[in-house]
């Protein structure tokens, strides 16, 4: 054979490989699974169609092209034999009884709403003709005199009507997103 037929036999099987690999991108999920196992001689547990197809492509070029070199699949199948991979759980776990020395009970302090102003700041709205004026504190929110420890209960005692604080006086959205997102 001489190298330009050589060239050209090559041509002709990367252009035979490509249209194959073409005509698995039009392929159902369940003709994907058929040629899977065609491939792998096992049945796939997944219905992914570009799993199966990125799968099944690289085994149509594997085979054609030749896949790892044998170097490369022992080196692969040391790593492979080295790793401590757990894929499940011990039977016993969570039966055994947990170690009070591992274990900690604390109480998490609320941290600051990114949504509040500073304290000492006063919050105003007019409500039914009526303006309601809520003081920020370090420790809660005062209304008329008295404090309250949130300021949905601040809203609620100026109103009569339950209301979210925030929303009541405009204050932001949810918690960690920045106006509007």
């Amino acid at each position: 054979m001489t190298v330009v037929d050589a060239m050209a036999t090559e041509t002709m099987n990367t252009t035979g490989l490509r249209a194959e690999i073409e005509n698995l991108r039009h392929m159902t999920v369940g003709q994907l699974k058929v040629k899977y196992r065609e491939a792998f001689g096992e049945d796939s547990r997944s219905n992914h169609k570009q799993f199966l197809f990125r799968r099944i492509a690289w085994r149509i070029q594997a085979n054609a092209e030749g896949g790892l070199s044998e170097r490369a699949r022992r080196r692969a199948f040391e790593i492979a034999n080295d790793s401590d991979l757990r894929i499940r759980a011990p039977k016993n776990f969570l039966q055994q009884e947990l170690d009070d020395n591992r274990t900690t009970e604390t109480r998490v302090l609320p941290t600051d709403d990114p949504r509040l102003p500073m304290p000492g700041t006063l919050l105003v709205r007019r409500y039914h003709g009526k303006d309601v004026i809520v003081r920020v504190r370090e420790d809660g929110f005062e209304y008329e005199g008295r404090i309250y420890r949130s300021l949905s209960a601040a809203v609620r005692m100026a109103t009569g009507t339950r209301w979210n604080g925030f929303a009541f006086f405009g204050l932001g959205g949810k918690p960690g997103r920045k106006g509007g997102e």
